[in-house]
């Protein structure tokens, strides 16, 4: 008897489109309902979650692409519809579709009969949604990868949607970055307060003490370190980012300690500084950068000065660095990731003291969760302001990183180190940590 597995590998007859989006999307037998426009299903009538064929260029982009990235052109378009979940926050189906968030490339044998089944014709190229970018060799081949022309294209593509549509998912706080929640209880408020507590007493910062921030992001933390005395000066690449942060540091009377600048961190020309925070900007430096960008955050330190590094990273030290589809084409172009070990490494490598680091994984999960039900809460006005496809891919990109974290594929860590001075001297830091956790 022929089972279903051997059925969708292409070993007996032709392939319903129902079964056809079930190979490109999941695999086989999971607790899922896949219909197609030519009437078919495929997988348990019962099933709560599903997705839907909509469209003949539904089919072309599964064809076209096999796996990951045919799935989202095919979703972002409006081509494949989910079941029993929201749009804003399709974790619920992103879970049942892949424990490991892994979507493998069919076989060569299953991609013939697929070909077979729907017609040699289906695998002509069709342009992909508007909402993605070049692919990676076209981008190479456009522009130096991390120049700061081509830095500044990647944060205005991800950063630059729209001030209202980030205060839609990011509530007050403001911050695109993990949150860190005291207890599970917490609020998404009261978390990414927290995390700035936590910095800030990491940083040992006192009134009267300088505070550099680059890749501020709306300059939150800029504005919780005014707020304690600090004089703190942000900078970041997103235009956007920048005047809404110069517009709160006026209205909450901090202009005498904090500013924000639009610009390259690499254009700060003010030196001895007592601390510098780097809040998820590493993400977006590029790998072969890491032994500039750490000389140059070391380089503003005044001796004993502290350096926090936060940032998303690999689970491991020896995965390769690039983002691949989905991530890569609509989320974060010229993203890299590596292991926390790397990141270390480069720290210590220009004369920097690491003294502590710790992971916040399941911290970036709940993180994620909060931004999911923020955007779902505002799922309306959210699609008035950048558009159905967009709101989409902030959905799908948030629910799929949620499950990343969960399942341990990224991390993010939060490194402390100190400039010494020439004979070893780290300003009569404390022996032991002196931070509330």
């Amino acid at each position: 008897m022929t089972t279903h597995k051997e059925r969708l590998d292409g070993r007996t007859s032709k392939l319903t489109l129902a079964e056809i989006l079930e190979i490109m999307a999941a695999g086989y037998d999971l607790p899922l309902k896949f219909t197609a426009y030519d009437g078919s299903s495929a997988g348990p009538a019962e099933a709560e979650l599903g997705l839907d064929l909509l469209t003949p260029r539904g089919t072309r982009y599964l064809a076209t692409a096999p796996g990951e990235l045919g799935l989202a052109r095919a979703y972002v378009s409006g081509d494949v519809e989910p079941h029993g979940v929201h749009p804003g926050d399709p974790y619920e189906l992103l879970q049942a579709l892949a424990k490991k968030l892994d979507f493998k490339r069919p076989s060569a044998l299953t991609l013939a009969n697929v070909v077979r089944s729907i017609g040699v014709e289906q695998l002509m190229p069709i342009a992909p949604p508007p909402q993605e970018t070049l692919p990676k060799w076209r981008r190479v081949a456009e522009g130096l990868r991390h120049s700061k022309t081509r830095d500044a294209e990647a944060i205005h593509h991800h950063y630059d949607v729209s001030n209202e549509f980030y205060e839609y998912v990011l509530g007050p706080s403001m911050t695109y970055t993990c949150a860190c929640y005291a207890d599970a209880d917490s609020t998404l408020e009261e978390a990414q307060d927290n995390k700035y507590r936590l910095v800030f007493e990491k940083l040992r910062l006192r009134p009267g003490d300088r505070l550099l921030d680059v890749g501020c992001g709306w300059g939150s933390m800029v504005r919780y370190a005014a707020r304690h005395g600090v004089n703190a000066i942000g900078v970041t690449l997103s235009k956007e980012q920048a005047l809404w942060a110069q517009k709160a540091i006026a209205e909450e009377g901090l202009s005498d300690l904090a500013e924000v600048r639009h610009g390259d961190y690499r254009d700060i020309r003010e030196i001895g500084f007592d601390a510098v925070s780097s809040i998820g900007l590493t993400e977006h430096i590029g790998l072969q950068n890491y032994p500039a960008y750490f000389g140059f955050l070391e380089s503003k330190l005044r001796h004993g000065g502290l350096l926090l590094n936060h940032c998303i990273t690999r689970s491991d030290n020896r995965s390769g660095a690039h983002a691949h589809g989905f991530i890569d084409r609509y989320v974060f172009p010229d993203g890299e990731l590596t292991g926390s070990g790397r990141v270390i490494a480069e720290a210590q490598d220009v004369g920097l003291e690491v003294l502590h680091e710790e992971n916040l994984r399941h911290h970036y999960a709940m993180t994620l969760r909060d931004w999911c039900a923020n955007l779902v809460d505002n799922w309306d006005a959210a699609v008035a302001e950048v558009g159905l496809p967009t709101a989409k891919v902030w959905g799908l990109y948030m629910a799929g990183s949620r499950l990343g974290f969960e399942v341990n594929m990224i991390q993010l860590h939060q490194i402390l180190a100190v400039k010494l001075d020439e004979h070893g001297g780290d300003g009569g830091l404390p022996l032991r940590p002196w931070w509330t956790p």
